[in-house]
């Protein structure tokens, strides 16, 4: 799978999204895909911009139990969030390697999982919109 995400067309980063805290693990398994899965979040880490308020938007269009203002938000080793408020500055947050860790923290309970994912650059763009079916 790593193999797989590593040789995504046009990717710069690959995103390995821990959910922790969750009350179950099919809560963990939908937060980390919903995040994995969303447009801003994917275009902010290419910019190299650790907007943990995409991730929070993430979560939010789930049915996961978790209370926003008890979540936090680790990116590449910096928690940015604490509690579903800023925590440490972005300018802090180094999301040049290509390897890129969120780690979430739902407070709700014991589960977890990780997801794997990339970033969505103007190269996968322009290489899945460059031809026809």
């Amino acid at each position: 799978a790593t193999q797989l995400m590593g040789d995504a067309e046009g990717a710069s980063h690959d995103i390995l999204i821990t959910v922790t805290g969750a009350e179950t693990e099919d809560d963990a398994v939908t937060v980390g895909r919903s995040v994995a899965r969303n447009s801003l979040f994917k275009t902010a880490v290419f910019g190299n911009d650790p907007n943990w308020g995409r991730v929070l938007a993430a979560i939010g269009t789930t049915d996961a139990q978790f209370d926003p203002y008890d979540t936090d938000v680790t990116m590449n080793g910096v928690r940015v969030c604490t509690k579903g408020g800023p925590d440490r500055p972005r300018e802090d947050v180094d999301l040049t390697p290509r390897t890129t860790t969120v780690e979430i923290d739902l407070r709700s309970g014991s589960e977890s999982a990780t997801i794997m994912t990339n970033d969505l650059t103007h190269a996968y763009v322009h290489e899945n919109s460059a031809y026809s079916s």
